[in-house]
């Protein structure tokens, strides 16, 4: 059957991978479920008989025969023949400018060596983000809503630019009837009363940096010098957040790596501070690398997942909730049937453009010129490139149609699975394990916030 089931604490649920039902069963349902569509129902009373009432049995398969008439069990994959038949042009919806490539820390993590993109150290000039600009626009079609990320390195290294980029984008979305939404993501070391100010009026969301514990934050977001951050950004984050009204996002985000397997203990500090919208998120680098994560580490990681849902549910029922974001997941089917097979869109309807103007499927490819797409200064794209990722969807991508869990991530991130697997169909293995422990606990949370 095309079905998910797990148990947590008295909960038995049923998940149908292709049409995102959830069921709340009994314990007669959840093991009949173990046995129907590979056994009659004679032969499924036989079995449990000696563990339920025979009427409790008989009403637990009619039930699921109602469901799986009614398209709520083990329904049919819809999608596929819909994204097989999408031959539509592609549109760029969301920009990522790679503002700065220079940073003013040295985390030991950094997938982008600590700004440079294995490349040379520099700063995003106007005319470069003016042609970011003009051809996020000229590609975008007739969508109304864009997206552009300020990321690096340290955005704010460069920020006179940045003001002139944003200047100059509120001038063309008039003339072309477009909205443009700007995100900014600061290690806050460089924040200040003026910045924080504009950012607050001029950024729909505000990325901060930060890991969680002081103790923990300060043996790897550091400076050159071997010093520590926690101290100096804390209140500036603080200060950044206080200005948000709850109509602008914000959310801190840290990273978690086998220095911290107990990040649960971060996300409580975090929490402890203030902060309602919260993300700390396992670190991605090759394997070779000490704070790698390796599979040995899941059971600790499940383990902390487990504890940040009973948290959160604790939280959430006592009026004092807050937001994690890889608990964030649409259990009522959203986004739209493209995304969800797609995902991100990195390669067709998201890039990113470096100082220079070169143009990549998404900031993480940024430096590996296989994956150079184009420039600014032409505005032509690579349409093979494009091709590839628009269909690097979860269709093309064999082991995601044996999993449950494929309408929730879309195949995973794209660049995880090329550094991992040199080849964007195949799955970052560990990765997979993690996003499908996450939709459990996301779905136990609303299942029991909403009982």
């Amino acid at each position: 059957m095309n079905i998910h089931r797990f148990k947590k604490d008295d909960l038995n649920i049923v998940i149908d991978t292709n049409s995102g039902a959830i069921h709340l069963v009994d314990d007669v349902v959840y093991d009949i479920l173990d046995y129907y569509g590979e056994a009659t129902s004679n032969e499924i009373v036989q079995f449990l008989k000696l563990k339920y009432d025979l009427n409790c049995i008989t009403e637990g398969i009619e039930e699921i025969e109602y469901l799986i008439n009614e398209g709520m069990l083990d329904s049919k994959d819809i999608y596929k023949e819909m994204i097989s038949n999408h031959e539509g042009p592609s549109y760029i919806k969301a920009l990522c400018l790679n503002i700065a490539h220079d940073c003013n820390l040295k985390c030991k993590y950094c997938f982008a060596s600590e700004g440079e993109y294995n490349g040379e150290r520099m700063l995003m000039s106007f005319e470069v983000g003016k042609r970011a600009i003009d051809f996020v626009i000229n590609n975008s079609g007739p969508r109304h809503n864009i997206e552009i990320d300020l990321f690096g390195g340290e955005p704010l290294m460069n920020f006179e630019v940045v003001k002139e980029i944003i200047d100059y984008a509120r001038e063309q979305e008039k003339n072309y009837n477009k909205n443009i939404r700007f995100t900014i993501t600061t290690n806050a070391t460089l924040l200040n009363e003026d910045n924080m100010d504009y950012i607050d009026k001029n950024m729909g969301n505000v990325v901060l940096s930060i890991d969680g514990r002081k103790e923990v934050n300060d043996k790897i977001r550091r400076r050159y010098d071997g010093s520590g951050t926690y101290d100096a950004i804390l209140p500036k984050i603080k200060s950044m957040v206080d200005r948000r009204d709850k109509n602008k996002q914000y959310y801190v985000r840290g990273t978690f790596t086998r220095e911290n397997l107990d990040f649960y203990n971060d996300v409580v500090s975090l929490a402890n501070e203030g902060f309602k919208e919260i993300s700390v998120e396992p670190v991605v680098i090759e394997p070779s690398h000490p704070l790698s994560l390796r599979e040995e580490d899941l059971p600790k990681i499940f383990e902390q997942y487990d504890k940040l849902t009973d948290l959160i549910i604790k939280e959430e029922k006592n009026g004092t909730g807050f937001k994690f974001y890889h608990f964030n997941i649409d259990v009522n089917g959203g986004p739209c049937v493209y995304k969800r097979v797609s995902g991100c869109g990195a390669g067709h309807e998201y890039v990113a453009v470096t100082p220079e103007g070169d143009i990549y499927p998404c900031h993480q490819f940024v430096g590996n010129d296989e994956f150079k797409m184009g420039s600014v200064f032409n505005g032509e794209l690579d349409k093979n490139m494009m091709s590839l990722f628009k269909n690097g969807n979860i269709y093309n991508k064999p082991k995601c149609m044996d999993c449950w869990a494929r309408f929730y991530c879309s195949g995973g991130c794209q660049a995880n699975n090329y550094n991992f697997n040199n080849d964007i169909h195949i799955p970052y293995e560990i990765g997979c394990k993690m996003m499908k422990k996450r939709i459990e606990c996301a779905i136990t949370i609303k299942a029991r916030v909403n009982k």
